[in-house]
């Protein structure tokens, strides 16, 4: 946005919907909050101790200042890009939807190699979505009516294929709630590293 590549014509503030805690579920797992900032997050005990892949990758993959300004559901969200999708002399199909991909026969060394098709190769830039995945954790989300829904992790996030610019499986109005990670498995190194 602060490039002016994406202008969206409203802002909705959710700060006020208590999306920010961590919270156990009665199955053993936790629920975790689409606000809880990454730094809150990496720092809580049972995310330290039961889910250590999930605190070592928010610790690692970016500054402090982004940690603790960045949400989960935030992070979940990230838009799939490439340096292409920021430069508006070339074509993005996340950018523009069929305006071609510049990055298939241009400088594509770190793009995708898994996950790409004929319209993007570029690639997710968070890690917590991996993270996430790795136990089997859930997407909860809400949409304006008040209806919820459970999406898989393995199901959230979308392949490009021939529609680039539907990264997520989120339904038009409905907002990240929580993510629910199972309960941890003891002895396997799913968990822990």
């Amino acid at each position: 946005m602060k490039l002016q590549i994406e202008t969206p014509a409203y802002f909705v503030d959710v700060n006020g919907l208590g999306l920010d805690k961590v919270e156990p579920t009665p199955e053993g797992g936790l629920r975790i909050g689409a606000l809880v900032r990454n730094t809150d997050l990496a720092a809580d005990a049972r995310v330290r101790k039961d889910y250590t892949v999930l605190s070592r990758v928010l610790l690692a993959s970016v500054s402090g200042q982004l940690r603790n300004k960045a949400t989960t559901a935030g992070n979940l969200l990230q838009r799939t890009r490439c340096p292409y999708f920021y430069d508006t002399a070339q074509a993005c199909n996340k950018r523009q939807p069929g305006s071609g991909c510049s990055a298939l026969d241009g400088v594509n060394r770190q793009l995708a190699v898994i996950g790409g098709s004929e319209a993007c190769i570029a690639t997710h830039p968070g890690d917590m979505a991996v993270a996430m995945r790795v136990p089997d954790a859930t997407v909860e989300t809400v949409d304006a009516a008040g209806a919820g829904r459970s999406i898989p992790m393995a199901e959230f996030h979308r392949l490009p294929g021939d529609n680039p610019q539907a990264e997520a499986a989120l339904r038009l109005g409905e907002l990240i709630s929580a993510v629910t990670r199972p309960k941890p498995v003891a002895g396997t190194h799913v968990y822990h590293t």
